[in-house]
């Protein structure tokens, strides 16, 4: 397996890391109803179930870039490099938005998506 695809493994993953630090504690937790229960948080743990949602959303481009790519014959190492970036850029991503550091998560947003278009470029 490529460093690419296991990034893409990789990612599929990390929003569940993200829900499981909104659910840290179980505080009154509904497992029935865990939407609901989700929605009522603030704090640390309402923002780690944003940041959940978001990293959810930003597969879709990321997985289609790599696999692009990959069917493209992109050089590989160029691949991986640009993958692993935007795997720590979105592990800081989820550290800054359960930190609430709203100008830093932008910026590391910002170097995420920059990976996933310089993918593309790869081509």
């Amino acid at each position: 397996m490529s460093i690419a695809f296991a990034c893409v493994l990789f990612m599929g993953l990390l929003p569940y890391v993200a829900a499981g630090i909104a659910k840290k504690g179980f505080e009154d937790y509904d497992n029935g109803q865990p939407r609901t229960w989700l929605a009522k948080q603030t704090g640390f743990r309402a923002r780690a179930d944003a940041a959940q949602a978001n990293l959810f959303e930003s597969l879709p481009l990321f997985f289609a870039a790599v696999i692009i790519a990959s069917l493209m014959h992109a050089p590989q190492v160029r691949l991986d490099l640009l993958a692993l970036g935007f795997v720590f850029s979105r592990i800081a991503y989820l550290v800054c938005y359960v930190a609430n550091w709203p100008t830093v998560r932008s910026m590391v947003w910002l170097c995420g998506i920059a990976c996933v278009v310089a993918i593309f470029f790869q081509i």
